[in-house]
């Protein structure tokens, strides 16, 4: 059981590591079934050891594989302590209802040092409701103040809650442009905040709400390119999308990576960052990916595999061309869509013989004909009758076509 301020928090026996008897950061299963934080083997077996510690079995292989499955169990849990004591912090603060108490507690945060209790009040008022958020947005100097406190502190916890307290209030703010000003005026000050909220935040809820200002403000095209030069920022997106990540995690990140992705220079950086590959992990990562994280990766993979480094890359991986054929008819018209136009584009447009190969192998040319017999827009059907001719001029599908059973088949459409 471990303390935490007045929260007692049971940690499970298997979230340790049985060398380090600490909650594990990156857990890893040996040969012999049993799990450990990855720091924790490296520095049994770099010791000379060839055997399990838990179990002293002689090691036919010192290879370890990473635990997913361990690694976000441990992360949910994590998360909802952290909620809790989150809450408990909240709760301390709703004696403050009225909104002249607000007003009074904005002078004296402006005057004192000891904010981080006082936003935890911001925060309890404007839960308790839409007309409390509105307040608080409208009320004279009180935004101006959060984008102050994002560009004078670097401690993770206050920032975490200037996050909560911006995330509360951001529909409530009206014109966003004004916003983008005043945090993209303050010498990347503000974008180093959120940055540092993505990368050390402890709260899933808090790094979503970083990546939510940070969409609301990308409006013009002057201000993507500010937020995609942020040092270490593309980066830092492509990393959570990883599947390893909470599913809002990876559905925030690809919305603010699509928000920002207009211009060749951000596409190529994405390609540089290896981002194909972190998309066709999503698009086979099967019940783990939910409808709309599917839709946004293929929206993505659409946007990167315009450039002709993004099609050179996705067509020398069979393996992510056969996962967009594989989600056509299965998810939903809008990936269909997406789907539909990414392989026009490899396999029609820029007649990649590597892509029209791995075409077939997916099925690919059944898939087209029952394409377009379904209820699907005029822009699919049009760009399926294209794929079409690629495989009626292509000797190897002349006669699947031929033989192909041309009976109606009804598809449900969605």
């Amino acid at each position: 059981m471990v303390r935490d301020v007045d929260l007692y928090v049971t940690v499970p026996s298997f979230f340790r590591c049985p060398i380090s008897l600490d909650v594990m950061k990156s857990p890893v299963s040996l040969c012999t079934g049993v799990t450990y934080d990855r720091t924790s083997i490296e520095r049994w077996l770099d010791s000379g050891n060839n055997t399990c510690p838990a179990t002293m079995q002689v090691l036919n292989s010192k290879e370890f594989v990473p635990n997913r499955t361990l690694q976000r169990l441990i992360k949910i849990w994590s998360d909802s302590v952290q909620t809790q004591k989150d809450n408990r912090v909240d709760s301390a603060a709703s004696s403050v209802v009225t909104r002249e108490d607000i007003e009074v507690l904005v002078k004296e945060m402006r005057a004192r040092k000891d904010k981080t209790d006082r936003l935890s009040k911001f925060i309890c008022f404007a839960k308790e409701s839409e007309e409390n958020c509105e307040f608080l947005a409208k009320l004279d100097g009180f935004v101006e103040m959060l984008v102050g406190f994002l560009v004078g502190d670097k401690d993770i916890n206050f920032l975490e809650r200037v996050v909560k307290v911006f995330v509360l209030i951001l529909n409530k703010v009206g014109d966003y442009r004004a916003l983008r000003l005043l945090i993209l005026k303050q010498n990347n000050d503000c974008l180093s905040a959120l940055l540092a909220v993505l990368k050390r935040g402890r709260s899933v809820s808090s790094r979503i709400g970083a990546l939510k200002i940070i969409e609301a403000i990308t409006l013009d095209a002057e201000s993507k390119q500010i937020v995609s030069e942020k040092e270490g920022f593309l980066l830092e997106l492509v990393k959570l999308i990883s599947l390893e990540n909470d599913p809002r995690l990876i559905e925030g990140s690809l919305s603010c990576l699509i928000a920002i992705s207009m211009s060749k220079r951000v596409k190529t950086n994405l390609i540089n960052f290896k981002v194909i590959a972190e998309l066709r992990k999503l698009l086979t990562g099967g019940q783990k990916a939910s409808v709309s994280i599917i839709e946004k990766a293929l929206k993505l993979l659409e946007m990167v595999t315009s450039l002709r480094e993004g099609r050179a890359e996705f067509c020398s991986d069979t393996a992510c061309v056969e996962a967009v054929m594989n989600k056509v008819l299965k998810v939903s018209s809008e990936a269909t869509e997406h789907a539909v136009m990414i392989l026009w584009s490899v396999c029609y447009l820029f007649r990649d013989g590597d892509a029209q190969d791995a075409l077939v192998k997916s099925n690919g040319l059944t898939k087209i004909l029952l394409l377009m017999q379904s209820n699907c827009s005029p822009v699919v059907r049009q760009m399926s009758g294209d794929l079409l001719k690629i495989f009626r001029v292509n000797s190897k599908f002349s006669s699947c076509l031929s033989s192909y059973d041309t009976k109606t088949t009804h598809i449900m459409p969605f």
